[in-house]
């Protein structure tokens, strides 16, 4: 998916979010957004949403000596989402139609996202996740795919969220390996974020060989393609990895809530929708 006008004002957001969180300095603040906006145009106009961000947060990266400015905050949204697990863990055994809860868990965690939120209330918008209909649910078919699957490659997306990412390999009960970043970029999962989420428990934990803010696959490292290439099933979490693979022809399953008008509009969904596809 390729990024849009309305793409850029929301760079600029985040870069001032960002900033913000790294320095209370306004003219260092301004001086960031100065560089930015130099940046921006640089970068060719076919480019996807992850792969500016990526150099948009490389050059915030350089620029204040701080390569994982949301760290705390990743920290603080695992913790939070572990307090939660026994309880959710509990609702998908009770539930009648378990996979379908998995998958509901799954999605629910991707609020937990501060490139697309400045604040999210926890607690509250996972409620709603969990008992709102799927814009598009292609879930007959994703339990044909995962009954039938040796080797499941699950690419995941922001930490805290990762806690009900396990919720659902668990229940998927297959051989899983797990995608995290190669380097610190936004709140998205590193190894370090996994492995607090208890991940290494359900999954093999792999880097995609990269820090885009997607799964960018020309960015990738050769030891991730192979495993990409060789995958019966791939799910993709959250909206910056179906920005970067919303046109491969793999078995790919997207599971993600449409937080961004944009990218509601390129699935055919209103914003705020649900949806597997």
């Amino acid at each position: 998916m390729k990024a849009c006008l309305d793409c850029y004002p929301c760079f600029f957001h985040q870069a001032l979010r960002t900033a913000r969180m790294i320095t209370k300095d306004e003219k260092k603040i301004l001086d960031i957004l100065n560089k930015v906006s130099q940046l921006l145009p640089q970068i060719s106009f076919d480019a996807t949403p992850p792969e500016i961000g990526k150099e948009m947060y490389t050059l915030i990266a350089q620029m204040t000596k701080v390569s994982d400015p949301y760290k705390t905050i990743k920290q603080e949204c695992t913790q939070k989402a572990l307090r939660m697990y026994p309880e959710v863990k509990r609702r998908i055994k009770e539930s009648s139609h378990r996979l379908e809860m998995a998958v509901r868990a799954a999605v629910a965690g991707n609020i937990i996202d501060f490139g697309a939120y400045a604040e999210f209330d926890f607690h509250k918008d996972l409620e709603t996740v969990f008992t709102q209909d799927f814009a598009i649910n292609d879930l007959p078919e994703f339990q044909e795919a995962v009954k039938k699957a040796r080797r499941i490659m699950y690419i995941g997306d922001n930490a805290g969220e990762t806690v009900f990412d396990r919720l659902l390999i668990e229940e998927m009960n297959k051989p899983t390996q797990f995608v995290v970043r190669e380097k610190p970029i936004i709140n998205d999962a590193v190894y370090q974020d996994a492995v607090e989420a208890g991940l290494d428990k359900a999954a093999e934990i792999i880097s995609s060989g990269s820090d885009a803010p997607g799964n960018i696959l020309s960015l990738c490292s050769d030891e991730f393609l192979e495993a990409y290439n060789q995958a019966d099933l791939i799910i993709s979490k959250g909206q910056g990895n179906y920005e970067a693979l919303s046109e491969e022809s793999r078995p790919i399953f997207f599971l993600l809530k449409a937080k961004c008008p944009v990218i509601a509009t390129d699935i055919g969904v209103p914003q705020g929708s649900i949806v597997l596809i």
